[in-house]
């Protein structure tokens, strides 16, 4: 027997950064009360999405939300006009499902509750372990009362939180507690928290291909109920789709295609469901659904529209209009006919959204279209009634009523066209996942003894899988077998293609172009990088900009205020033309002052558009974060656009920011008799139990020295052949230990060697020669590090330690500045060395000394005077700096591209990113500005004109079906003012120079 339905559920962790100013579209809070009340009635909740489909602007996402938000029981809802998703937190014990999906069509549009996308393999023992990134810590305190509060609750077996990565790992067992039991614990004490990844994998949505008819149903059940392991499944026999849940520590996904295939003797086959490819397919299904609606209207309304222009000058058409047949013309039993079909019939769609609407408290553009539509067709039936008790006829305006629908659906339809450009950004990144894979077969021993092709969602970790040259990689893993370039730009945005040897790890979606490989999985399904960017983007493009709200405060009270204008219109012509304020001549042909005055009333309310105000906004951050992620340039949101683009200073991290952060020696000198050989055997072998960068650099300067050997690509091929190079020839080293923030000690043959700074040497009472302490200052002053070595108690030579610039990082603070904006250093180095570094790259103002605590005091220093802050590190080491700024930026992230202490992610190890960002940002917001620009004058102009303002000096007079018009292309306008942002190109190297401040 087929399990109860559980189609369409999804459990959702929280995405993204949330700012602290700004809710956003992602989440709206409850007051303490609230919280109280709900922790009181139940303390576990359930998110889920939704698909909402009809709605047309920020009203009808505002309506949604206060719908939602009216159910007892409902924590949280939030609405994605854009997206057509909304988002909702409830207490499962208050409401049910179908109490959201009731409530929504109350409200005046269809829902759908979507499906939870696949995740990762299991963990034994039956508990998972996840990943959950938490803003908001700054101190070793917060970091302890997020790790109490997580230790504490019933189900977790392990918290461990890290400030620098902002991330926390939490061990727990599922049938205790869930991950958004987790997140709201998190969020409940204060911090900012969202799931990343985890262990768990028991559900899978599949298309079955080749069932016919009931027998068939029968045997996929006993198919079903005969694998270990499945623990529920649902047919739907309308779409042939099966949703399995399953026991992740007893099955994969692949073992059930396979026991299902297999168990049907090959009469099945089945697809794995992309969620991302049924939304799009939602997507282009409204789209149709509009140009259906379209087409029929049109081909009613035309023949209206002719008949009132065209057939008057066709005597024998107009003769069989005129043609009396029982009270009416037979034109006018025509036109009645087929206006009533549209507006009934086609129309029907408005008439439905307008009655929920104004049920649930609430207007939209829906309301507008449904007024002004039935007081043209039912003043037109009225005036056909009323001539034919009387005898005397008024004009009808059908034509009016139907080209008006005929409009705005195909501005609607437009429309759709349009906003569904703007998500071509995650469209293109779901493409760049190949559709399959090739599986390599191996036995017990590991050997490989075949080949099979699967479907690439099917793919487990630990997977062997072999890439041809032109393939795409199928998922995330490590080179085992082979070497090539790849092409990583379309993740990564770098144009150069990266070398691929044994041990380099690999992105899937991007192109191997040589030779084959031969790769482990180690991340499939959501924890892949491309899924974790598409993740992003779709979380930034859910946001809400501040600016926004201004829109949607217009939107709330738009509909309302231009039905009491297009009254006071009514009544204002009315009473002028009684009055005898102008002349007869102007009323139309047996018209009266009433029907002269309706037209301008019906136009007032057809033309106002509240949609482009609502779209203005949205439409502009979601081409903008997909521009940006084409660049490898990641946006977390829309507050974070709003931000950037007011940036007046970028404070750099010097190590690995400004820097390579590969140091190197450059300089050895020996300050005794001793053989420069035998020297950096002893610094050798002093570093080699240190884990120091700078330990490395000697090490690899050393083994350079006595092997003329180059360095090795990976760390783990380096190691290894340290370690044999190092086996014949380092000396004995007893009592090692590091000290940190000067240097290293141990003993060598019974004496003392000391290597560290200067601090470090004359602490431990080491004279250090003024020739010495002069060559160390000329070492810092051309930014370079010295570092001093003692042995026996003696300063037996110095090493000079480089880390290149990198060599765009002049250009691009030369170009900052001439954006108007202020590049300023930070750096734990010595104040010499920084300012040498400072100097090349042409920076004025440094901080140097600063511990990595510290950096956050430098950054709040700049916001005590009302300046917006950029910070740009690492995203791991300048966690707590990334975090307190405006706009943090976290630069060459690569993979690791869930930083949440970041606003922007920029993929490549590269300062013209940060250009980049600041230049996006400023044409988004450039544009969003032109766009509620057009979106208000076009209203303020508008609704004038159609009221009749110009009437009475140039006679210039908008017909309802011509304002319907107007409304109908103002949206559609707003729309492809923001695609053109989708032209946009990052500046070059050679033009960042030419860049102006913009007044």
């Amino acid at each position: 027997m087929m399990a109860p339905s559980i189609k369409d559920l999804q459990l959702t962790a929280s995405a993204g950064k949330r700012s602290a100013e700004y809710a956003g579209e992602e989440e709206r809070l409850l007051g303490a009360d609230d919280i109280e009340r709900y922790d009181k009635v139940s303390e576990k909740l359930r998110r889920i999405q939704v698909s909402v489909t009809g709605m047309t602007c920020a009203a009808c996402s505002n309506s949604v939300e206060s719908a939602l938000m009216s159910l007892d029981g409902v924590v949280r809802a939030s609405v994605a006009l854009l997206q057509n998703k909304a988002d909702i937190t409830f207490d499962p014990i208050l409401v049910k499902d179908e109490d959201i999906t009731i409530a929504i069509e109350d409200a005046g549009f269809d829902a759908e509750i979507l499906p939870e996308p696949n995740s990762s393999s299991a963990k034994p023992h039956g508990t998972q372990v996840g990943q959950f990134t938490i803003g908001g810590m700054t101190c070793a305190a917060c970091v302890n009362s997020v790790e109490s509060i997580l230790r504490n609750l019933l189900g977790v077996k392990r918290a461990t939180v890290a400030l620098a990565t902002s991330l926390g790992e939490v061990e727990y067992d599922p049938a205790v507690i869930n991950k958004d039991e987790i997140v709201n614990a998190i969020e409940d004490a204060g911090f900012e928290a969202s799931f990343v990844q985890s262990s768990e994998q028991n559900k899978v949505m599949l298309g079955v291909i080749g069932i016919s008819s009931e027998m068939d149903i029968q045997m996929l059940e006993g198919i079903l109920s005969s694998l270990k392991g499945v623990r529920q499944f649902y047919f739907d026999r309308t779409s042939r789709d099966l949703e399995v849940r399953f026991d992740p520590e007893l099955l994969g996904s692949r073992s059930i295609v396979d026991g299902i295939e297999n168990g049907s003797c090959g009469k099945f086959k089945l697809l794995v469901k992309n969620p991302y490819s049924r939304m799009a397919s939602k997507d282009l299904e409204e789209s149709s659904n509009m140009f259906r609606l379209f087409t029929a209207s049109l081909f009613l309304s035309v023949p209206v529209l002719l008949m009132r222009v065209v057939c008057p000058r066709i005597p024998l058409l107009y003769s069989l209009l005129l043609w009396r047949c029982g009270p009416f013309q037979m034109g006018d039993w025509l036109k009645w006919a087929l206006v009533t079909v549209v507006q009934f019939v086609v129309g029907k769609r408005f008439y439905i959204a307008a009655g929920r609407a104004l049920r649930n408290g609430s207007t939209n553009m829906d309301v507008l279209v449904a007024l002004g539509t039935s007081v043209s067709y039912f003043y037109s039936v009225c005036a056909l009634l009323y001539g034919a008790i009387t005898g005397f006829w008024s004009p009808t305006y059908f034509e009016t009523s139907a080209m008006l629908i005929t409009f705005v659906l195909l501005g609607k339809y437009l429309e759709s066209l349009a906003k569904g450009k703007t998500s071509d950004a995650i469209r293109k990144l779901v493409e760049l996942t190949p559709a399959t894979a090739t599986l390599l077969v191996q036995d017990k021993g590991g050997k490989i003894v075949g080949e099979r092709e699967i479907d690439a969602l099917l793919i487990q970790p630990g997977d062997g899988l072999k890439v041809l040259p032109g393939a795409k990689m199928p998922a995330d893993g490590l080179v085992v077998w082979g070497s090539s370039y790849v092409n990583e730009s379309m993740v990564t945005g770098e144009s150069v293609p990266v070398l691929k040897e044994v041990n380099s790890s690999v992105i899937g979606g991007t192109i191997n172009l040589h030779g084959s490989l031969h790769i482990q999985a180690n991340k499939v399904g959501s924890n892949t990088v491309l899924s974790q960017i598409i993740s992003l983007v779709e979380t930034a493009q859910m946001s809400k900009a501040p600016i926004q709200k201004f829109a949607d405060f217009i939107a709330s009270i738009f509909v309302p205020v231009v039905i009491t204008l297009a009254l006071f219109t009514l009544l204002g012509w009315y009473l002028a033309g009684v009055l005898g304020a102008y002349p007869s001549e102007w009323l139309p042909e047996n018209g009266n002052h009433f029907v002269f005055a309706l037209m301008f009333a019906i136009s007032v309310v057809v033309i106002a558009c509240p949609c482009a105000l609502g779209l203005a906004t949205p439409t502009a951050v979601m081409v903008a974060t997909g521009v940006g992620a084409n660049n490898g340039v990641l946006i977390k949101g829309g507050d974070a656009l709003e931000r950037a683009q007011k940036i007046k200073h970028v404070v750099f991290d010097k190590t690995g920011t400004l820097t390579q952060g590969k140091a190197t020696v450059t300089t050895a000198k020996v300050f005794s008799g001793m053989d420069r050989g035998e020297f950096l055997t002893l610094v050798a072998s002093a570093e080699a139990s240190s884990e120091h960068p700078l330990a490395k650099a000697i090490l690899e300067y050393a083994r350079h020295f006595h092997f003329l050997d180059e360095p090795f690509a990976t760390k783990d091929i380096q190691s290894h052949r340290m370690e044999t190079n190092f086996s014949g020839w380092l000396l004995d080293v007893v009592d090692f230990s590091a000290v940190p923030g000067r240097g290293v000690q141990c003993f060598i043959d019974g004496k003392q060697i000391l290597v560290g700074n200067r601090n470090f040497l004359t602490e431990n009472r080491v004279a250090i020669p003024s020739h010495v302490e002069n060559f160390v200052v000329e070492l810092e002053e051309s930014a370079r590090t010295g570092i001093l070595v003692a042995y026996d108690n003696d300063l037996i030579g110095v090493l000079g330690v480089a880390d290149p610039l990198k060599r765009e990082a002049a250009v691009v603070v030369e170009g900052l500045m001439k954006m108007g904006v202020n590049p300023v250093m930070v750096t734990g180095d010595n104040w010499r060395t920084a300012q040498a570094v400072a100097k090349e790259v042409g920076i004025t103002d440094v901080r140097a000394e600063v511990m990595p605590a510290g950096k956050a005091d430098v950054i709040h220093s700049f916001q005590k005077g009302g300046s917006v802050v950029a910070m740009v590190g690492d995203g791991i080491n300048d966690s707590p700096a990334l975090a307190a700024a405006d706009v943090g930026m976290a630069i060459g992230a690569g993979t690791d591209i869930a930083i949440e202490a970041a606003d922007y992610v920029l993929m490549r190890n590269n300062l013209e990113d940060v250009i980049t960002a600041i230049d996006l940002s400023r044409k988004t917001f450039s544009r969003i500005r032109w766009n509620y620009v057009f979106a208000m004058g076009y209203n303020v102009v508008a609704i004038p004109v159609a009221a009749g303002v110009l009437y009475p000096s140039l006679k210039i007079k908008l017909p309802p079906w011509v304002a319907g018009a107007c409304m109908a292309m103002s949206s559609v306008t707003v729309v492809c003012s923001s695609l053109l942002l989708r032209r946009y190109r990052k500046p070059r190297l050679t033009t960042i120079l030419e860049i102006t401040v913009e007044e």
